[in-house]
């Protein structure tokens, strides 16, 4: 398989954490955001919109969009599961995911940011948008997730592979995370896990040196 992503692409974040929890192999293809390389004639004929993350897999079809391909990952390697047995579970964890994955993270991302900076917002403007925003996300995530272990296992799962890197995002904007005791323990044990940390955007090989 072949990743096309970009080191510090909350969407991107999201699948290698998918893929380490599931150690599968992968090729890191990266393409620079900030070059405007995911505008580039071959990677649009990947993906038409002009987004990380994009999956080449095996057969050679290319699957688009991190909850599409996570979806994938998931039917096809369901060994170590991301998604509980129970049903009513199953749908508290994928409203987590959700959350973060279709309210939060799309309103601070890259295009959106430039949208409000061509608009003549100021960037102090831009920097409340992006707090309100994910402070009001993580308010609400930490009402919904448990109180031991990952979200809501001993083991982490969809809703954790969504939950850090919005972390990430929100440490590089500067948000405070001290009304959040569930999140920072969830952050906590994450930064022991193999699998995170070798998804993390410090390890990957487009990471500035």
């Amino acid at each position: 398989m072949e990743l096309f992503n970009y080191y510090r692409s909350t969407s991107s974040y999201r699948v290698r954490i998918a893929l380490a929890l599931k150690q599968l192999e992968y090729q890191y293809v990266p393409v620079n955001l900030l070059k405007g390389e995911q505008y580039d004639e071959h990677f649009l004929s990947l993906n038409p919109q002009g987004r990380v993350p994009a999956l080449r897999i095996d057969s050679g079809e290319v699957l688009v969009q991190s909850p599409a391909i996570i979806e994938y990952l998931e039917e096809v390697y369901p060994q170590p599961a991301l998604l509980p047995e129970e049903p009513v579970l199953r749908a508290q964890v994928r409203s987590v995911a959700a959350l973060i994955g279709c309210d939060v993270h799309p309103l601070h991302n890259v295009s959106v940011l430039k949208q409000l900076r061509a608009m003549g917002h100021e960037e102090d403007q831009v920097n409340q948008w992006i707090a309100h925003w994910i402070s009001q996300g993580l308010a609400a995530v930490e009402q919904l997730i448990g109180d031991e272990g990952f979200c809501f296992d001993d083991e982490p799962g969809l809703a954790d592979v969504y939950l850090i890197p919005q972390l990430y995002a929100a440490e590089r904007f500067k948000i405070s995370l001290s009304d959040c005791p569930r999140i920072r323990r969830v952050a906590a044990l994450a930064r022991e896990h193999s699998a995170f940390v070798l998804a993390h955007p410090d390890r990957q090989a487009d990471t500035p040196g």
